[in-house]
């Protein structure tokens, strides 16, 4: 992997801020050409640097109010039960971040409902099923 410099950086920073930024504002703000400021965001792609570039929601607006985090503990930890609950976890809306932990609890998640009745039917019709 090669080193970053300061303007790789610079372009990082820039791109979290706004995805949406055009190469030519990228690269003014941070003192490149366009054609090498281009160049690099490429090659940081190909590197897997800069993997995704999403669209964050505003979870008030779309009426989601209840932000929460959830310890779950599996039956089985073995192999199979962990994919098992990711790949149905990872099915759900309702679902924002699933994280493995080490030690008990199994799982952190975050889901985001707009309810909390919403969030009791999510915990009672599916988490703990």
């Amino acid at each position: 992997m090669r080193k970053l410099d300061r303007t790789d950086i610079g372009i990082l920073n820039a791109l979290q801020e706004n995805a949406r930024i055009t190469n030519a504002d990228l690269a003014r703000s941070v003192n490149l050409s366009p054609t090498p400021c281009f160049n690099r965001v490429k090659a940081m792609e190909e590197l897997g640097l800069i993997r995704d570039q999403v669209t964050l929601l505003d979870a008030d607006l779309l009426g989601l109010h209840v932000n929460v985090f959830i310890h779950v503990s599996l039956e089985k930890q073995n192999e199979l039960a962990l994919q098992q609950f990711e790949g149905a976890i990872s099915d759900r809306p309702e679902v924002m971040e699933c994280y493995l932990m080490a030690g008990d609890p199994d799982y952190l998640i975050r889901v985001l409902v707009p309810t909390i009745q919403s969030l009791e039917r999510f915990m009672m019709d599916f988490l703990t099923k």
